[in-house]
């Protein structure tokens, strides 16, 4: 399917500059841009490539003015920020890629189950009793979903997705492949003979609306009660969340990240790829992690954190500085008690 200039620009509310009729059929990134392709600029580093692409049309920021000839072949469409128009029109192209409704053979409904309207189910799909799918949704081949779980309107389960029974799966999330959700918990306690027990886990996972989960993340149903990931969070791949934890709105938590059971973090929290989170502890609302960090006690007011133990980075930096320096400080701490040593021998 074929756009123009013109169309794209009313969609995003912009100017064209250039030829209005010139027509694109795919994306790509500005520097591998190629005749009949769409892309951006909204990042000053990626400017030179502007005037090389071969793009058949650009989106740029209203502010952007060449500083060099662009290509002849290249038209621009201005508009107020060119990432979150290009972002747009990312989401409108995923969607028009999405699965035609339908159930594909063999997969295994329960009778009691209920399937909205307009839903894909893929192949080898298992779906339990009194299960409860959305409108709108597509749930990709290989993909089980116990009994008693509810997924909402317009969420995509991507295959290989397991979601033990009696979970809650809200709307217009995205679960990738190989995720994990209602798992037991981590829950053992030792016994007279120093042999560990497993505790029955029995609670269940609730996951809020806008939720996107990355691929193979595993979050564990609770103990008693729920683990609560709540609206607009965003998890990223090979993610572990326990038992009980609470996940605040719109926080973001990138890969490799591990909560232990019962911390509850706030909202508008960004968590650093493998950082590491105690269990029982309370995170602030707006607290900054950088990746690496561990976060062993309670965090009371919103700061950026870095190192294990986190401190705010500002100190932590500080530190650095005087870590980097230690072989020197150990150096001139040698010569000094070599002096010193020197001097008392000389006065005996």
């Amino acid at each position: 399917m074929e756009f123009s200039a013109t169309q794209i620009a009313q969609l995003l509310d912009g100017i064209v500059e250039g030829d209005a009729s010139a027509t694109v059929s795919g994306l790509s990134k500005i520097e591998e841009g190629k005749a009949g392709s769409l892309s951006f600029l909204s990042n000053p580093k990626y400017e030179s490539f502007i005037y090389t692409t071969g793009s058949s049309i650009c989106i740029v920021n209203d502010s952007f003015h060449p500083t060099k000839s662009l290509p002849d072949t290249l038209t621009l469409i201005k508009v107020k920020d060119a990432y979150a128009c290009f972002a747009k029109l990312l989401s409108l192209y995923q969607a028009s890629m999405r699965k035609a409704p339908g159930i594909e053979q063999p997969s295994f409904i329960d009778p009691s189950a209920t399937i909205g309207n307009d839903v894909y189910i893929g192949a080898f799909v298992y779906i339990g009793a009194n299960a409860n799918i959305g409108d709108g949704c597509a749930i990709y081949p290989n993909t089980h979903i116990g009994q008693g779980t509810t997924v909402g309107s317009n969420t995509t389960l991507f295959s290989g997705v397991q979601v033990y029974d009696n979970m809650h799966i809200g709307s217009h999330c995205i679960i990738h492949a190989g995720v994990v959700i209602g798992s037991d918990g981590f829950g053992f306690a030792p016994n007279e003979q120093g042999v560990f027990d497993k505790v029955p886990q029995i609670g269940n996972v609730i996951i809020e609306d806008f939720v996107e989960i990355g691929a193979n993340s595993t979050i564990d149903r609770a103990t008693m009660g729920s683990t609560r990931i709540k609206t607009g969070v965003k998890i990223d791949n090979l993610c572990q969340i326990a038992h009980n934890v609470e996940v605040g709105e719109h926080t973001a938590l990138a890969a490799q990240v591990g909560i232990a059971g019962s911390a509850k973090l706030g909202k508008h929290i960004m968590v650093g790829g493998q950082t590491g989170i105690s269990g029982h502890l309370h995170i602030a609302d707006g607290t900054k992690i950088v990746a690496q960090s561990g976060i062993p006690s309670t965090v009371k007011e919103a700061d950026t954190l870095m190192g294990t133990p986190a401190i705010p980075i500002n100190d932590f930096k500080r530190s650095f500085i005087g870590f980097r320096k230690l072989p020197e400080m150990m150096r001139e701490l040698s010569q000094l008690r070599k002096e010193i040593n020197e001097l008392k021998a000389n006065k005996s």
